[in-house]
């Protein structure tokens, strides 16, 4: 399995962090979960970081079963309406980057 990181490097601007949270669950959330094939679809948004760590009041992480299923959600129609969507509320609410990370899954049992 493996599974696509979007890692929204930055800030909130100020007073709009329900605003934020509330547009990416409203208008993003049902976008991201029609990507072709995906297996789940978690959004994270920050409670607490390090000192001196750099803030990331989001993260998207999308799994897929492999390679190939990925890249086929990579040109799906939902994905194209949220690279818009998300440009928006990016232009509304937030200050920073985007970027993305592909990682394999290892589970270790405990």
């Amino acid at each position: 399995m493996i599974t696509r990181f979007a890692l929204f490097e930055g800030t909130v601007r100020p007073g709009r962090t329900d605003a934020f949270r509330a547009a990416v669950q409203e208008r993003l959330v049902p976008l991201w979960t029609q990507f072709t094939g995906n297996t789940d679809v978690r959004v994270m948004f920050s409670v607490e970081r390090d000192d001196g760590a750099p803030e990331f009041p989001l993260i998207l992480a999308i799994s897929y079963p492999d390679r190939a299923t990925m890249d086929a959600a990579l040109g799906c129609p939902a994905r194209f309406a949220s690279r818009d969507v998300t440009g928006e509320i990016v232009a509304e609410f937030f200050d920073g980057r985007i970027h993305h990370h592909v990682t394999n899954l290892h589970v270790f049992p405990s």
